[in-house]
């Protein structure tokens, strides 16, 4: 089950969030060869002409460290409001079958700008 979490962003601001993914123990979990995949939309309905992705990348393979980034015209383009967000961790069990699990998920709080 995805952990929930709730962001607040800043229009117009580069944003960089770094996410660390941890065993069901507790302990970092060794990410190497996994992929990540993060998205947001208005709501869950929105069509993928309102869906914003983030870049995401492996800071730290063994430590279990990940970013995910928008820059500054994404979020300049985001409309001020609430979003829906989620992130996927794809990765592949002894048989090369893909393994896709949901890891964190939740809102986005959108706060307007002044200075643009």
């Amino acid at each position: 089950m995805a952990r929930y979490e709730e962001i607040t962003i800043d229009q117009g601001s580069d944003v960089s969030i770094e996410l660390h993914i941890a065993d069901a123990d507790g302990s970092a979990r060794d990410i190497s060869n996994h992929l990540f995949a993060a998205k947001m939309k208005k709501n869950y309905n929105s069509d993928s002409a309102d869906t914003t992705t983030f870049t995401s990348g492996i800071t730290n393979a063994t430590s279990g460290i990940i970013s995910l980034a928008l820059t500054n015209a994404q979020t300049n383009n985001l409309k001020a409001g609430r979003y829906v967000y989620d992130v996927e961790m794809t990765y592949y069990d002894s048989d090369a079958n893909p393994i896709i699990e949901r890891i964190l998920e939740g809102k986005i709080t959108v706060t307007p700008s002044v200075t643009r």
